[in-house]
């Protein structure tokens, strides 16, 4: 009996990890891959093989593609080097800096808006570097491909982790205990 409770509960950590793949600062693939491991403990490993491979391929991936779809998105709207390395301070000041002190929603604004005004700030500190005219409208569109790119990121990694627990789903139902 008690198996059946931890596999529904470990149904309800994935379902949490799948919104943490597409919502920022909620942990995605890797609690999905946590909770394939603990019912893996649970149930002696016996039908959970293809499950835990498919979980920590889709977790390598998913870094793949979070890194791939933001640079995709940065050459795509043309930004340097400077706006990238501003995206990335940009969502560490976010996160962890300035947005947190805000009354509601603090880190999670912090995640959507700190890369793109760290990639807009690194744009234009760049275009004056270069001694060129510095343009809003480059440095914005940088910052904004920046952020498209990491949100068609985020959901390529949401459809990844639900195919990972569709994949357990199939592989472990149903649990032992039933």
């Amino acid at each position: 009996m008690w198996l059946i409770i931890l596999y529904c509960l470990l149904i309800l950590m994935m379902l949490v990890g799948i919104i943490g793949s597409v919502v920022p600062g909620i942990p995605g693939a890797m609690l999905i891959l946590a909770a394939t491991l603990i019912w893996g403990i649970a149930d002696g490993f016996s039908n959970v093989t293809w499950a835990l491979g498919v979980a920590i391929f889709v977790l390598l991936l998913g870094m793949g593609v979070d890194f791939l779809a933001a640079y995709w998105g940065a050459k795509k709207a043309g930004a340097s080097n400077w706006g990238q390395i501003g995206s990335i301070i940009g969502l560490l000041l976010g996160v962890f800096g300035l947005l947190p002190a805000l009354p509601f929603g603090g880190p999670l604004l912090g995640i959507l808006f700190g890369p793109l005004l760290g990639a807009f700030l690194g744009e234009f500190l760049y275009q004056r570097k270069l001694k060129l005219q510095p343009r809003i409208q480059q440095s914005f569109k940088a910052g904004l491909g920046i952020v498209v790119g990491s949100l068609v990121g985020n959901l390529i990694q949401g459809m990844l982790a639900i195919a990972t627990v569709v994949v357990f789903i199939f592989t472990t139902w149903p649990p032992a205990g039933i």
